[in-house]
């Protein structure tokens, strides 16, 4: 099991298929599952790369704080260890801000998917981001007309294995609100943006606000709540393979 490494700490990541990498970066405090619906979906004419980050499924869990900065470095050695030298960055809420983090400290950054991500970290709402580890979880991630169907079992036994512990999420949270992308004129890297229509972390305006200030940044709304990348995945999947092939 591939592991990476960065100041001490153990970082997870899994690695499939051929051709240029796609790596993908969870909300805070969701594991590695959340992208089941994504990873599949790549596979082929890309490589899904999935990484656990700290205080997160397989990975170390030290004590906070965390910064978006860290995490982007924790990444950075993931693909050293890997040795990936580019990679497409799709990022969930959180993941998005470190994708962004990422894209300005370091080169290795092909494009950008942002899925729930703002602008600024200081517009997330913690305790909508909470009640999705609580046990109304389905409602906030999914849409009444979702809840019903959703495999909340299967879901539940993969949270069970590798979603972050409270303390984690608390320091993830905390990196998520304290997040500042800079200047976003001066991101160069392609940018999709897909702003769920009714997240009740994130509102869509300030999703659709990132897109509009970066440079090369497309933006466009998707139908559902937080995890709208799950429930209406064949849109999100083509949406995304469309871009990726596009560059």
């Amino acid at each position: 099991m591939p592991r990476a490494h960065n100041g001490g700490v153990d970082l997870y990541y899994e690695r499939v298929g051929d051709g240029p990498t796609v790596a993908f970066l969870p909300e805070a405090g969701l594991g590695a599952w959340s992208w089941g619906w994504q990873h599949d979906a790549v596979v082929g004419p890309y490589e899904a790369l999935v990484v656990d980050p700290r205080g997160t499924g397989r990975s170390d869990a030290p004590p906070g704080p965390y910064d978006a900065a860290t995490l982007a470095a924790d990444l950075e050695a993931v693909f050293r260890d890997a040795e990936v030298r580019a990679a497409h960055l799709v990022g969930h809420g959180l993941g998005g801000a470190v994708a962004l983090a990422y894209a300005r400290e370091f080169n290795r950054a092909r494009s950008l998917t942002c899925i729930a991500t703002p602008a600024s970290g200081q517009v997330v709402d913690a305790d909508a981001l909470e009640r999705l580890f609580g046990d109304d979880w389905p409602d906030v991630a999914f849409s009444q007309s979702y809840v019903g169907v959703a495999p909340r079992d299967e879901i539940e036994g993969w949270r069970e294995l590798d979603d972050a512990g409270p303390e984690a999420r608390r320091a993830l949270y905390a990196a998520y609100e304290a997040f500042d992308p800079g200047p976003l004129y001066e991101y160069e890297t392609p940018a999709l943006v897909l702003g769920p229509l009714d997240s009740p972390v994130v509102p869509a305006d300030a999703c659709e606000a990132l897109a509009t200030g970066l440079p090369r940044g497309e933006y466009e709304a998707v139908e559902g709540r937080h995890l709208a990348h799950l429930e209406h995945s064949v849109a999100v999947n083509d949406r995304l393979l469309g871009f990726l092939e596009a560059l």
